[in-house]
């Protein structure tokens, strides 16, 4: 979502932010927010209004509000009326401070929503940049299984039919959790990326000759989980007796969502292959090079020191005869 109506910030789910309308209530949906920063118009309200984002949360605490009662009457207005020149989104006011009149005057003419809080400035930014963070970050779908496995959030992506659904299976029986099936809605907090199922498709997952299951209801509460961070993509290609694939675990390949780059897998499917069980293995490898112990490399540095002892510092960045997919975009 690129913009945050002004409305939003007395929704229920903003219920902690603890706010109340003073003024404002007909201009609550013409108003939007555009960015999650708040601003702080300290330097702003003394005649200095050239940096002031019309887009951004204003928040008036002690300091600023002590600085206006220090203004007479007519200066107070006149440096009210040039911040709000700013087409200002709306104006809140921390710790229940008292109002002057005119600021409620200069809102009123220009048709700014103004809130209260009791809540001190400290934690009223913290708590509204969380909440509109949340409502304003980039968000995309992807096509695919999105587990939690061992804690790892693994999203398990292949062709329509492939088996991924019922390796999906196979991992909560496991003792594994769900988060999504199918459409996987993505949305990027800070710089990292977060995982949940649309509203419609929650606890469900579609095994073709089954139809649709509810995972919740077959295997409880603990099967499932609301949101995860993604953190590796493993995509199930099919098998060909010709093609090459990666048989050391080196080539670091990635997926890029939302312009963050995942490590990626790509696993062969073929009769016999135990899906779930690899999958696994790939959660715990990743794991393991989270701490800081990568196996493969560990196991190129042991043979090329048997082979060039002393040299194995100066391996080559691509092992001979391991080919490199291309990740999708």
């Amino acid at each position: 979502m690129d913009k945050v109506p002004v409305a939003d910030l007395l929704s229920a789910d903003a219920e902690h932010l603890h706010l109340k309308l003073i003024y404002g209530k007909q201009h609550l949906k013409d108003r939007y927010i555009l960015n999650y920063r708040i601003q702080k118009p300290g330097l702003a309200l003394s005649g200095f209004a050239d940096h002031i984002h019309a887009g951004r949360v204003q928040v008036l605490g002690n300091t600023e509000m002590s600085y206006l009662w220090t203004l007479t009457p007519v200066e107070r207005l006149k440096s009210i009326e040039k911040l709000c020149e700013k087409n200002i989104c709306c104006f809140l006011i921390t710790k229940n401070l008292h109002l002057p009149k005119e600021l409620l005057e200069a809102v009123k003419d220009s048709n700014i929503p103004i809130f209260k809080t009791y809540l001190p400035s400290s934690e009223a930014i913290s708590a509204i940049m969380s909440f509109l963070e949340e409502r304003l970050a980039p968000e995309t779908t992807c096509h695919g299984v999105f587990m939690d496995i061992f804690g790892v959030g693994l999203l398990i992506t292949g062709r329509s039919g492939i088996g991924k659904s019922e390796c999906a299976i196979e991992l909560i029986k496991r003792g594994h959790r769900l988060v999504a099936d199918d459409a996987v809605h993505f949305r990027k907090i800070q710089e990292y990326l977060e995982g949940r199922s649309s509203d419609i498709l929650k606890y469900h997952m579609e095994v073709r000759g089954l139809g649709i299951l509810n995972i919740k209801d077959m295997f409880g509460v603990t099967y499932i989980r609301q949101r995860k961070k993604l953190e590796l993509v493993v995509e199930f290609v099919d098998w060909e007796a010709d093609g090459s694939y990666d048989r050391l675990g080196l080539d670091n390949l990635h997926e890029e969502i939302l312009k963050e780059k995942i490590p990626k897998i790509f696993l062969p499917i073929s009769a016999g292959r135990n899906m779930a069980v690899i999958v696994e293995i790939a959660a715990r490898n990743h794991l393991l090079k989270i701490m800081g112990y990568d196996s493969a490399k560990s196991f190129s540095e042991s043979l090329l020191e048997q082979i060039n002892p002393g040299k194995a510092a100066e391996k080559s960045e691509k092992t001979p005869g391991m080919i490199r997919r291309k990740s999708v975009e």
